[in-house]
C-alpha cells in the first residue's frame, strides 16, 4: 500500500510538470518569442483559460503528500522553508502579473509585468528543478529525520549542503531547458504566423541545450546517488524508464523540423514523463534520502501514513482524481485549437 501511494503521489507531481510545465516554459520565453504586444497577448491567451487550472496538480499533490507520507511533509516542509518561501512568491508573482497587466494602458505598466511574468516562469522552472535534485541528491537528515538546507554553502554534496550545489544548478538548468522546449512546443502548437515560427526556432536551440544538460545529469545522478545504479541492477526492467526520456528527446527535433508541433510537443511530455519516473524509480525506496548516513532516509515504509487511513484515502482519492480528470478533459477540448487576439480577454 505504501508504495502504491508513492507512484501515485509520483504521478500527480508528473501531472504537474506536464501540464503547468508548458505555460511556464511560454512564461520564460514570453518576451524573446513574442515581439510586440499582439503577440505577447497571444501568448497569454494560449496558456490563459488553463494555467490556474493547471495548478491544481500541484496542490493536490501537496495534500496527497501530507496525508500519504505526514513525515515527509513534515521534514521537507520544515528544511525546505527558505526555498519554498521563495517559490511561494515566485507564484504569486507570475500570477498577479497575468491578472493585472490589462488593467491600466501605460508604456511602463505592460512591459513591467512582462518582465515579471517572464522572469518569474524563469525562476520557478529553475527552482523546481533544484527541488527534484534535492530530492535524488538526498539532504543531511538528523536521527529524528529532520535537517535544515540554507541556500547554498560550500556548493559541495556531503556534509552541509545547501539547496544550490554543483549537481543540482545543472539540474535547475536542465529543467529550464526541458520547460523551454515544452512551452516552445505550446506556444508554436497554438498560434500561426511569425510568432509560431519564431517559438518552433526556439524549441530547436533550446533543445541542444537539453540534450547537453541531459547528458551531464545523468553521469552526475550516478555519481552522487548510488542508489539509482543499485535498483537498475537488480531489476533491469527500470531502464524502460530513461528509454521513454530518449525516445522523446530524439522526437522533439524530428518533428519540429517538419513544423508537426502537435506531435513535438507530445514527445516533449514524453521526456518529461521518462526523466521524472527515472527519477522516481532511482531513488526507490526512499522518498527523501540522506546524504550523511542511508540508515536516516527516510523511505515508503518509516515515513507513511498507517495502513488502514491509506486504505479509506484510496477510496476517496479515486473518485476526487476521476472528477480533476473529468474537468481537465472538459477544459482543454472546449479551449482546443489556435488562439486569436479578438474578443475580451488577456
Amino acid at each position: 500500500m505504501e508504495t502504491l501511494w508513492f507512484w501515485l503521489v509520483a504521478i500527480m507531481i508528473a501531472m504537474y510538470v506536464v501540464f503547468d510545465g508548458f505555460d511556464l516554459g511560454a512564461g520564460a520565453l514570453h518576451l524573446f518569442v513574442a515581439k510586440d504586444d499582439r503577440e505577447r497577448r497571444m501568448v497569454l491567451r494560449s496558456i490563459g483559460p488553463v494555467w490556474d487550472g493547471n495548478e491544481v496538480w500541484l496542490l493536490a499533490a501537496g495534500g496527497t503528500l501530507y496525508f500519504a507520507f505526514p513525515a515527509l511533509y513534515a521534514s521537507s516542509f520544515s528544511g525546505f522553508y527558505l526555498p519554498l518561501m521563495i517559490v511561494l512568491w515566485l507564484l504569486i508573482l507570475r500570477g498577479i502579473s497575468i491578472e493585472f497587466r490589462n488593467h491600466i494602458e501605460s508604456p511602463v505598466w505592460k512591459p513591467l509585468w512582462d518582465v515579471v511574468f517572464s522572469g518569474s516562469s524563469l525562476l520557478l522552472a529553475i527552482f523546481f528543478g533544484a527541488a527534484l535534485g534535492n530530492v535524488i541528491r538526498g539532504v543531511p537528515l538528523d536521527g529524528n529525520g529532520y535537517f535544515f538546507a540554507p541556500l547554498w554553502t560550500h556548493f559541495g554534496v556531503t556534509g552541509q549542503i545547501g539547496i544550490l550545489d554543483w549537481y543540482t544548478v545543472p539540474v535547475g538548468l536542465a529543467a529550464l531547458a526541458a520547460l523551454l522546449v515544452h512551452g516552445g512546443s505550446w506556444i508554436a502548437m497554438k498560434t500561426e504566423g511569425a510568432l509560431r515560427e519564431r517559438a518552433r526556432q526556439a524549441v530547436l536551440k533550446s533543445w541542444w541545450a537539453l540534450v547537453v544538460l541531459t547528458a551531464l545529469i545523468t553521469v552526475l545522478t550516478w555519481k552522487v546517488q548510488p542508489q539509482v545504479a543499485s535498483n537498475l541492477q537488480e531489476r533491469p526492467w527500470g531502464y524502460v524508464f530513461p528509454l521513454l526520456a530518449v525516445g522523446g528527446l530524439l522526437g522533439i527535433p524530428f518533428y519540429a523540423r517538419r513544423e508537426q508541433m502537435t506531435r513535438t510537443f507530445l514527445h516533449s511530455v514524453l521526456y518529461l514523463v521518462g526523466m521524472l519516473t527515472s527519477a522516481v524509480y532511482g531513488v526507490y525506496p526512499y522518498v527523501l534520502p540522506s546524504n550523511v548516513d542511508p540508515a536516516m532516509a527516510l523511505t515508503v515504509q518509516n515515513a507513511a501514513a498507517p495502513v488502514y487511513g491509506l486504505k479509506v484515502g484510496l477510496a476517496w482519492w479515486i473518485p476526487g482524481m476521476l472528477l480533476v480528470t473529468f474537468y481537465f478533459f472538459h477544459t482543454y477540448r472546449s479551449f482546443a485549437g489556435k488562439v486569436t487576439v479578438e474578443g475580451e480577454g488577456y
